[in-house]
């Protein structure tokens, strides 16, 4: 497969613009958040099975007093502040997410690694193929950005543990992070532009 690259003008409100650190990291985070189950949970001293009898009697008996063998004091006991099921997601502004997407690509277009191609038209969809295209470009570690599903190439970059493929609604600031190249066909990139223009 032939990839043609081509040298587009890239919009200075979108490439342009000046990074913002502290954005990044923020949505960064979010993403991370997100992601998270929030189902670790321990068993405290109520959920314990047992314990519904009082061990021995209050006084008298010379031990110190207890009233169940399920006490976080006792082998076999509830844990005292153990984790519980939570939610762990919050959502950043709106407005702050579109400008560290800005910031993300402006990022790599300070870098030199933004590669806009005419399109990317693969025979089969196999690993091989996405491969030897991805060496004709000189890149590793790519997020592929298309403008509309395309199955051949998602399933041909599906085993490159370097390469994810993503359509421009699906663009976020984790995986622009991750990826050492941006690769963007023609179609997307325009997708982008007006997706972010002010």
């Amino acid at each position: 497969m032939e990839v043609r690259v081509v040298q587009p003008k890239l919009s200075e409100q979108i490439f342009g613009v000046r990074p913002r650190e502290h954005l990044l990291h923020q949505i960064v985070v979010m993403q991370l958040r997100n992601r998270r189950a929030g189902t670790a949970a321990t068993k405290s001293k109520g959920f314990v099975r047992g314990g519904g009898k009082k061990p021995w009697r209050q006084k008298g008996t010379g031990r110190a007093r207890a009233g169940s063998i399920r006490s976080p004091l006792w082998v076999g006991g509830g844990t005292i502040f153990g984790p519980q099921p939570r939610d762990y997601s919050f959502r950043a502004p709106r407005k702050a997410r579109r400008e560290a997407l800005r910031s993300a690509l402006s990022l790599k277009n300070r870098e030199g690694q933004i590669i806009v191609v005419d399109k990317l038209d693969l025979d089969e969809g196999k690993t091989k193929l996405m491969a030897q295209a991805l060496a004709e470009l000189k890149v590793s570690s790519a997020l592929i950005v298309l403008s509309e599903p395309e199955e051949k190439i998602e399933r041909s970059a599906r085993n490159l543990p370097k390469v994810k493929v993503l359509r421009v609604e699906g663009l976020n600031v984790y995986d622009l992070l991750h990826y050492e190249h941006l690769i963007l066909t023609e179609g997307a990139l325009k997708l982008l532009e007006e997706r972010l223009a002010a």
